[in-house]
């Protein structure tokens, strides 16, 4: 599951002594939280895109409208999944755009709302709905903390590079030689 490589990152011992540790090892440790960070923040928008739908259902419903059928939520996706402006995140690009190959990643998210249940908004009654979109907020929240603390483990590791290179405890022109 995508929270055990997470925790283990996040795990207090994680950095461990990072000015004793060798540089190509903090560079290894930076590339590892950059791959998990990725998968978190692609699984990220897949919630996000689960929750933006429950949430057109739920304004469809406050504004009193008719339900729709699946061809027609299907057809309104566009609009309804579209860039509705900044997340107010840390406005991070992300650095891999492509699905990843853990197929377990979005196991939790389908458990919440899958296809399935989407599929079906129509027919569930207005709490299920509000409470759907609860349990899918709940989970978006859990992993943008994940994410948040990915970035911070990031950051230190980009921060002991940097701080190695302003020393000159390490040779800028060796990255040039890679």
């Amino acid at each position: 599951m995508w929270t055990d490589d997470v925790d283990r990152v996040l795990a207090d011992d994680y950095l461990g002594d990072l000015p004793a540790k060798p540089i190509d090892g903090i560079r290894a440790m930076r590339d590892e939280c950059r791959a998990i960070e990725d998968r978190v923040s692609y699984l990220r928008r897949m919630i996000q895109g689960r929750l933006d739908i429950v949430a057109a259902d739920l304004r469809r419903r406050a504004e009193g409208g008719s339900p729709v059928d699946l061809g027609t939520l299907i057809e309104q996706l566009p609009d309804i999944l579209s860039d509705k402006g900044n997340t107010g995140g840390p406005g991070r690009l992300p650095t891999g755009l492509i699905q990843p190959e853990d197929e377990s990643l979005t196991d939790e998210l389908d458990r919440v709302a899958g296809p399935d249940v989407l599929g079906h908004l129509p027919e569930l009654s207005d709490d299920a709905v509000a409470e759907l979109a609860r349990r899918i907020g709940e989970l978006e929240r859990k992993v943008s903390t994940s994410r948040r603390g990915l970035f911070g483990r990031i950051d230190a590791l980009n921060g002991e590079l940097a701080r190695r290179y302003g020393t000159g405890e390490a040779d800028v022109a060796a990255l040039l030689d890679r």
